[in-house]
């Protein structure tokens, strides 16, 4: 799910970018990714997809309140 995340950003980078395609991207494929590394059993899986697309759900956060303070 991360490297698809990254995929979708240099995809989607630019002035005319979707600033609300690329939140929900962001944001449902980080909480896919956290709940397939949690239903996973191995604790280097859980560790690392919890941790990664755990920053990947803090930006876009960060790029949702961007938007609203932006307008």
């Amino acid at each position: 799910m991360i490297i698809i995340s990254v995929v979708i950003f240099f995809m989607t980078k630019g002035p005319d970018a979707s600033l609300t395609f690329i939140i929900s991207a962001f944001s449902i494929l980080s909480i896919l990714g956290i709940i397939f590394a949690i239903l996973s059993k191995q604790w280097f899986s859980i560790t690392i997809g919890v941790l990664g697309n755990g920053i990947i759900l803090v930006f876009a956060g960060f790029l949702l309140l961007a938007k609203g303070i932006g307008g």
